[in-house]
């Protein structure tokens, strides 16, 4: 079979995939930023406001931010969807145009062209594929990051989904995260208070599992089992899967990024509750985590069902939610700061020779609990900013305890994804129960 490559090059891909142009693309991003940089020292020494330069150079940031990751797909459109769940820390004052550029790479990407993705279909499910649809689809009903998903009926009558992996998507991945860890610095101004660096190795580290769809169809299919009946969530049941193919039952509901932008306080109260209360009760239902937070994977089904989907990102918990974790909660929470301490070097937070001090560390942690001092808690974009800025100002001491304080890498994915989970609760503008969620799901928290 002639690869349509050949004659074609990437005019016909989904997925730009030409080693040096994808570099070229990406390196434009600082160079472009610096530019408009010098451009506005010009515009001020031309007599206009600096907040008028300031404004301007972040709408121009954020939308050339907005047409490189997301045109170029690969490892930086699935770097752009993990930045948009932070959008929430953005002062006000500068967030509309990165908030609407970051959320718009939840979810928007160019299709690739019918006959490639026939192609793909033939070489993973057979080149009798159409046999096994009644009807199939050919414009995707969404396309994302390392894939796009098509709408079809299964040969027994199901409504399914069709998930395609996009060729080259494994070389544009292994690119673009290289190139982007050569200057992650740059990507701070859009995440404050959020460390990009280890984001994006964790992205490297995890690229084999994203792009392996029988992996992903096996994790849905744990995940279904685990919350199968449940009145309140629905995880869509595996049909069929291939290396790059997962086919699995449609689901319909409003995704969450359109409930953020214009839901009711109810339906927002309500996502927001279900959202933690799925990811709580996960580790100890199903002995995963969904590892990938942003409002692209949620919808809300018209009887009210969150509904999740893609599972590439998946982190394996075979004892649920470490205990300690619980402990250390509930003892920052009850300023309980000499065993606070205690707890966090036996178990690698705070490392043997490091000199912090208690009561500096119950300092840095305490305000992350206050969501479960009280019954409810609403989870605002101004609490997240708070937070940003005090551990993101270098000439506080929280800045310096935090960069203090050790990470171990087994706790790397739970930290990302509550932290990720904390920021969709904070687009949300929800208020929930909180307290009462981690009572019931975080071992070692409850008095």
């Amino acid at each position: 079979m002639t690869d349509f490559r050949d004659r074609t090059g990437d005019r016909d891909s989904a997925m730009p995939r030409r080693g040096a142009a994808r570099t070229a693309k990406l390196a434009s991003l600082p160079l472009g930023i610096a530019g408009r940089a010098m451009g506005g020292w010009g515009k001020r020494l031309a007599g206009q406001s600096a907040e008028q330069v300031s404004a301007t150079l972040s709408a121009k940031a954020a939308e050339q931010l907005f047409e490189v990751l997301g045109t170029l797909k690969g490892g930086a459109m699935k770097f752009g969807q993990a930045l948009s769940v932070f959008e929430a820390a953005v002062p006000d004052d500068m967030a509309q145009p990165y908030r609407e550029a970051l959320t718009k790479l939840q979810s928007a990407a160019p299709p690739m062209p019918a006959r490639q993705t026939h192609r793909v279909l033939a070489e993973q499910l057979g080149r009798s594929w159409v046999g096994r649809f009644a009807h199939f689809d050919d414009e995707p009903a969404a396309a994302a990051s390392i894939g796009q998903v098509h709408r079809a009926t299964w040969h027994d009558g199901r409504e399914v989904a069709v998930k395609v992996q996009y060729p080259g998507a494994d070389e544009a991945l292994r690119s673009d995260l290289r190139q982007l860890q050569r200057f992650s610095r740059l990507f701070q101004a859009f995440v404050p208070g959020t460390d990009v660096k280890p984001l994006l190795t964790e992205l490297a580290e995890r690229m084999d599992e994203e792009l392996d769809y029988l992996a992903e169809a096996d994790n849905q299919r744990a995940f279904a089992k685990a919350f199968e009946g449940d009145p309140e969530f629905l995880i869509p049941r595996v049909v069929a899967s291939a290396p790059k193919v997962v086919v699995s039952e449609w689901a319909t509901g409003t995704p969450l990024a359109k409930i953020i932008s214009d839901g009711d306080a109810a339906t927002r109260n309500l996502s927001g509750r279900l959202l933690a209360e799925f990811h709580y009760s996960s580790p100890a239902r199903a002995h995963l985590l969904h590892s990938d937070p942003h409002p692209g994977n949620f919808m809300l089904t018209s009887d009210g069902r969150l509904c999740v989907i893609d599972f590439g990102g998946v982190a394996k918990l075979p004892h649920g939610i470490p205990r300690h974790l619980g402990e250390i909660t509930r003892l920052a929470l009850d300023g309980h700061s000499d065993e606070l301490m205690r707890l966090l070097r036996e178990n690698r937070f705070v490392r043997p020779d490091s000199p912090l001090e208690a009561d500096e560390v119950l300092a840095y942690l305490a305000p992350f609990t206050e969501p479960l001092a009280e019954p409810t808690f609403h989870f605002t974009r101004r609490w997240m900013q708070r937070q940003a800025g005090r551990v993101g100002d270098s000439r506080g001491n929280d800045f310096h305890v935090g960069r203090s304080l050790n990470l171990p890498p087994e706790y790397l994915m739970i930290h990302r994804v509550t932290a990720g989970s904390t920021g969709i609760l904070c687009q949300l503008d929800a208020e929930i129960p909180a307290r009462g969620i981690v009572e019931r799901w975080q071992p070692g928290f409850a008095a």
